[in-house]
């Protein structure tokens, strides 16, 4: 789980995870719409490979990279797990403003 935090730790490789949402890519088009060289795309995609969110085949000169989302199934149940930590605390500052809130006829 650590890699798996690591590799969507970086804006980057979170575009290029949403990117192969849609389907396959080369890294050639994931590093498209990055300012990166071509270099620097494949190193965030060994990340993504290393965290087994992306697998790459090799066709030639072509490197085909599509998504394994596996990985984030247990990154999304850690999450998940804390959730309602961050949930009852808004609860109690929603409970703090409805307190605070002025009732009708009545000011503050």
């Amino acid at each position: 789980m650590d890699t798996v935090f690591h590799a969507l730790a970086h804006e980057a490789r979170r575009g290029m995870l949403r990117r192969l949402a849609s389907g396959e890519c080369t890294v050639g088009e994931l590093a498209e719409p990055l300012t990166m060289s071509l270099e620097a795309a494949s190193k965030h995609v060994k990340v993504l490979e290393r965290a087994g969110l992306v697998h790459r085949t090799v066709d030639g000169r072509r490197h085909v990279c599509r998504l394994e989302p596996d990985p984030l199934a247990s990154a999304s149940a850690w999450l998940h797990f804390y959730e309602q930590f961050w949930n009852q605390r808004l609860d109690t500052l929603e409970d703090l403003f409805q307190s605070r809130r002025p009732r009708k006829g009545n000011k503050r």
